[in-house]
């Protein structure tokens, strides 16, 4: 009789991520497509490569690091 294999372990939950186009981040903040390139670019904003030719933001990120509110101290 042959031996059964062991079931294979399953992986821990991935967070869900909104991934947003970046046209559609850079319609989201108000923003030209070059701006939201040029952030990702310097590093101002993290983008992900799913593929040839398809880069995505994360929304909650976007939130984080680029929309947050502005404080007396960050004005100056």
């Amino acid at each position: 009789m042959p031996k059964k294999t062991p079931p294979l372990p399953t992986a821990p939950p991935i967070s869900r991520r909104r991934l947003i186009s970046v046209p559609e981040a850079a319609d989201y903040c108000g923003v030209d497509v070059k701006t939201m390139r040029r952030w990702i670019n310097d590093g101002r904003l993290n983008a992900y490569d799913l593929g040839p030719r398809v880069v995505r933001v994360d929304l909650e990120e976007l939130h984080a690091t680029l929309l947050r509110p502005k404080t007396i101290r960050d004005a100056r």
